[in-house]
Order: structure tokens, then sequence, then C-alpha cells
């Protein structure tokens, strides 16, 4: 499955970026394929262990912030297997590049 998920620390005062940037340090050292922008993180692998990581990242978060807002985004699409994001992104490229071809 893929993941986009944003956890906003609320109540942090002037770390937000700080706190952001440890939960993003988590997200890489868990091994899962992911990608960060500048609105989600996304990742990608199995139900438990995408999961896993998002409560790891929130309860990180949550020792320095009084309160968390999470958002939280899934393509859950058993069948497609691993590299899913990567094949999404390399299909929207391809019709890039032949516009006017719907099916």
């Amino acid at each position: 499955m893929i993941t986009a998920f944003s956890i906003t620390p609320l109540g942090a005062g002037e770390h937000v970026s700080a706190l952001v940037a440890e939960a993003v340090r988590t997200v890489r050292s868990s091994g899962l394929p992911s990608e960060t922008n500048a609105m989600f993180t996304n990742v990608e692998g199995d139900w438990d262990e995408v999961m896993a990581v998002i409560k790891r990242c929130a309860e990180q978060m949550s020792a320095s912030a009084p309160r968390l807002s999470i958002v939280i985004k899934v393509d859950y699409h058993p069948a497609a297997g691993a590299g899913e994001m990567a094949a999404k992104l390399e299909r929207l490229e391809r019709d890039l590049d032949s516009p006017g071809q719907l099916p």
C-alpha cells in the first residue's frame, strides 16, 4: 500500500521544522520506500509496517508537542505488490509524454 501522511505539531513553538525533520529521519531509517514533498511524506509497504512507522513518528513528536494534527491518505491495493509508488509515477510520466491519448 502507499500512504501519504503529514503530522503537524501544535503548541511546539519555534521547533516545528526540527520535529518534522526528526519524523522524516524516522521514516527514512525504516527502510521502506519513501519520498517527502512540501505537504506529505509518502511511504510504501504493507499495512502493519507503514502504520508502525507513522505511529513511531507520532509518539516521537508528541514527546515535544502537546498536540498533533495527523492526516493520512491510503492507497490500499494489495494485488499491486512492491514498487507501486514508482510504477504510478512512471505511468504518469508516460501519459504526460502522450497528450490526448485517453483509453
